[in-house]
């Protein structure tokens, strides 16, 4: 499914993907996000993506131009989950729907791991 805008000079689509990476580089801005992670769910292994990889710890689904986001991090050992994901959800939130036009209904955040970072 794709993002779809109508303007007086034409149609604007937006694919999952570019959605998806976009998010993810929001999210890894904000405190206390050490990165987006990725999860093997045969042997439950969490991997931490580097920046070039940062879509695939998102997945974003598309229903009526309202976009939800599902968002994997590991986050930093210390901080306030709550508070994190607070930030998180605002920031992208903010972040999305300024570059896409499109309304973001709801981010799910999974804390996949949490790391201490010197």
């Amino acid at each position: 499914m794709k993002g779809r805008m109508n303007t007086e000079m034409g149609e604007i689509t937006i694919d999952n993907d570019v959605l998806e990476k976009y998010a993810g580089a929001s999210a890894v801005e904000c405190f206390g996000v050490v990165g987006m992670a990725s999860v093997n769910m045969k042997d439950g292994i969490v991997k931490l993506l580097k920046r070039d990889n940062l879509s695939h710890g998102v997945n974003v689904t598309l229903e009526d131009n309202k976009i939800t986001i599902d968002l994997h991090i590991i986050v930093s050992y210390g901080v306030s989950i709550s508070a994190v994901a607070d930030n998180l959800i605002s920031n992208v939130k903010y972040n999305v729907e300024e570059f896409s036009g499109l309304e973001v209904q709801k981010i799910n955040i999974f804390v996949e791991e949490v790391r201490v970072i010197d």
